[in-house]
């Protein structure tokens, strides 16, 4: 059996029990080692098989899953963040279909809601958003020219931009073109939950320009949008006294 484990954002402590608790009996552990805390390591039981991912081709992490398979043997596949989000798992399940190998997936704490977190933000402030947009600039994949940065800045949506921290300068070029005004709030965090966890507040006009002065090259994921600002924001209608649910019901002024 095959377990496709999110690690979290970074953190150890951010992985969900589930997770933990699938490391904890795998006899095996295929790990994203260029990503994924090597502290959840640590939650492997005695005598567990550790594999580094990053040092290893598609058709090699294979070939390890399927000797684990023929020796009746628990695998762990440990992606950073949540594996559904840029994870290339696709291609490792259709494989392991083709194989007759079962496996199941385990969800983690993806990237921007640890950097959420850290900085204290909703992304769906009620009069302001209430979406989140979650995308990437092309690099060594492609990106659907129908999901072009400047497209969804055309929304002005929240976005958390993935992957495109070396190419800051393209990213706020094209944000203002989909319509992004320059002051718009966002922010620039590395490694987030990470004990080296850096996060600036900015504007999508200084985004490069605040890498450029910390110095951060990668490993950093874009938040933009008005929703960054945290202000100017309506109150949630679920709490208001005179809104009444099948829990609770409304409270009327006296007139």
């Amino acid at each position: 059996m095959v377990y496709f484990v999110g690690a979290g954002p970074g953190a150890a402590d951010l992985i969900t029990v589930r997770g933990m608790r699938l490391l904890q009996k795998a006899d095996v552990i295929i790990y994203a080692g260029s990503l994924v805390n090597p502290a959840l390591l640590e939650y492997a039981g005695e005598g567990c098989q550790i594999h580094n991912s990053a040092e290893m081709t598609l058709e090699e992490v294979i070939d390890v899953m399927e000797q684990a398979e023929r020796e009746n043997l628990i695998t762990v596949r440990l992606h950073t963040g949540d594996q559904s989000i840029y994870g290339a798992v696709r291609e490792q399940m259709d494989i392991l279909e083709e194989k007759e190998i079962s496996y199941e997936s385990c969800p983690g704490v993806s990237a921007c809601f640890g950097a959420a977190a850290s900085l204290n933000l909703e992304y769906t402030l009620p009069g302001i958003s209430q979406s989140l947009i979650i995308t990437r600039l092309a690099g060594k994949t492609a990106v659907p020219e129908q999901e072009s940065i400047e497209s969804f800045a055309a929304h002005h949506a929240s976005m958390a931009v993935y992957l495109s921290t070396g190419m800051l300068k393209e990213l706020g070029e094209r944000l203002l073109a989909g319509g992004y005004e320059a002051d718009t709030p966002a922010a620039l965090v590395y490694r987030a939950t990470w004990n080296e966890e850096e996060a600036y507040l900015c504007t999508v006009e200084t985004l490069y320009e605040t890498a450029e002065v910390h110095g951060i090259k990668k490993t950093a994921v874009v938040l933009v949008g008005p929703a960054v600002a945290q202000r100017n924001y309506l109150k949630s209608r679920l709490y208001a006294a005179d809104f009444e649910t099948g829990f609770r019901k409304a409270k009327r002024s006296e007139e």
